[in-house]
């Protein structure tokens, strides 16, 4: 009777140590089930990190093409480059700047205020580049460090204090298709408030400045 006991309960023994490591081999399982999953998620999160980068780049790239080309159609189509000299039109255009210029722009409109334009002088064959602030028919005058049209004070982002008058300490009347034009940068700037330079023609103005192809850091459109 007693050995009898003895093998139940050796029996019972070993029954209970086999579920014992079932149940650990279970849970070993889904330990390594739950690790896959955690790798796998990792994995993925990984993957959409990287290809989100890849797309990233992918249209940076394709912008700068863009911009490469549209430069390129620009020269082709326009054809004529000049360099910025001096920071008179600082800061939107900076000293060795490379701009393109519309010259087909003002045959189909009018120069209007604010524009950026290149003008020749007297048959100069540089090329000036200053801001048109004054249209034909207009009275220009500069007062106390105000630009004023017909008497009026102008009231634009580029005009700040102006401490050089110029031929503009007095009324400048400007005629039929005259300009008057001033640097961004006015203490930097030989433009209308010099009398060898003074009121400009429309013949005069060859085209309107749109465009900075160089350096490589300044590239795109100009903003007025």
């Amino acid at each position: 009777m007693g050995e009898l006991d003895f093998r139940k309960k050796r029996k019972n023994t070993n029954i209970r140590g086999t579920a014992r490591k079932q149940e650990k081999n279970s849970r070993q399982r889904e330990l390594r089930f739950e690790n896959e999953k955690r790798e796998k998620r990792s994995s993925g999160k990984r993957w959409g990190k990287n290809k989100k980068n890849t797309k990233g780049i992918v249209l940076w790239a394709v912008e700068l093409l863009l911009v490469c080309m549209t430069a390129v159609f620009l020269v082709a189509a326009f054809g004529q480059r000049v360099n910025v000299i001096g920071d008179s039109m600082s800061p939107v255009l900076k000293n060795g700047n490379v701009v393109m210029i519309n010259h087909f722009i003002y045959n189909i409109k009018d120069p209007s205020r604010g524009d950026i334009a290149a003008f020749q002088k007297d048959g100069d064959e540089r090329y000036f580049v200053k801001r048109i602030v004054g249209l034909p028919g207009e009275t220009v005058q500069i007062k106390e460090g105000k630009l004023l049209i017909d008497g009026k004070p102008l009231k634009a982002e580029y005009v700040s204090d102006i401490g050089y008058a110029g031929t503009a300490s007095e009324p400048v009347h400007l005629g039929k298709d005259e300009y008057f034009l001033l640097g961004d940068n006015e203490t930097a700037s030989d433009d209308s408030r010099e009398e060898k330079i003074g009121n400009i023609k429309k013949k005069e103005i060859y085209g309107e400045v749109w465009f900075v192809i160089k350096p490589w850091s300044d590239i795109g459109f100009v903003s007025d």
